[in-house]
């Protein structure tokens, strides 16, 4: 029984660790997207999301079920309460990629603003932090999850960098304005991202070491 029920927690695991690899994939390419002004890729992303909400259902039924026939203690408990956390966050994740391809679709039915290049170094940085905050998770590796964690300031700081630079443009030109909401819209969206992949790596440290960090790890 308790093999079996080991066996259930590390297909689990790997359910997650699908669910995650789709979102990294949805992030890289929206971005692939925006830069190449693809509408079918943009399109391709919004579609797939059916699957990302399809791994959502599968692992939080699995984890319901997993808590009501073995009523874990302990680790195990910890373990199976971050998995339907986390699988929260990758949902979410899933869901800022859509928002991304839909301004995506927009911008492309005008002329370029400006070329692309702090918007993809952030979203580089966002997905590297999604791949870490995985891998601290499979692990158990609190010292790579305080480092995700640590990313997000750098997130943060493109993102204000972004803001800055788009607002000069719509100062200069009102003809600007749509065009740049949309791109500081689309950097709040990777910073979501970000601050997802912070969310899921402060729930790898309480895994492990049984303690809170949320809202204290600066």
């Amino acid at each position: 029984m308790q093999r079996h029920f080991h066996e259930e927690l590390e297909a689990l695991k790997q359910r997650l660790l699908a669910m995650g690899g789709l979102v990294e994939d949805q992030i890289r390419r929206v971005m692939r997207a925006l830069i190449e002004r693809d509408d079918a890729l943009a399109q391709e992303v919004i579609e797939r999301d059916q699957q990302v909400n399809a791994y959502d259902v599968e692992v939080d039924e699995t984890c319901v079920s997993l808590l009501a026939l073995h009523q874990p203690a302990a680790g195990d408990l910890r373990f199976i309460t971050t998995a339907m956390k986390i699988v929260t966050d990758l949902e979410r994740m899933g869901d800022q990629a859509v928002n991304i391809a839909q301004r995506v679709l927009e911008l492309n039915r005008e002329p370029q603003l400006k070329p692309y290049i702090d918007l993809p170094r952030m979203a580089e940085k966002a997905q590297r932090m999604v791949k870490q905050s995985l891998d601290a998770f499979v692990a158990r590796d609190t010292e790579l999850a305080r480092k995700v964690c640590a990313e997000d300031a750098e997130v943060d700081a493109l993102k204000d960098q972004i803001f800055r630079e788009l607002l000069t443009f719509m100062m200069e030109d009102a003809r600007t304005i749509p065009r740049a909401i949309r791109l500081i819209l689309i950097s709040r969206f990777i910073e979501r991202v970000a601050d997802h992949a912070t969310n899921v790596a402060e729930m790898v440290i309480y895994l492990v070491d049984a303690k809170m960090v949320r809202h204290t790890l600066a």
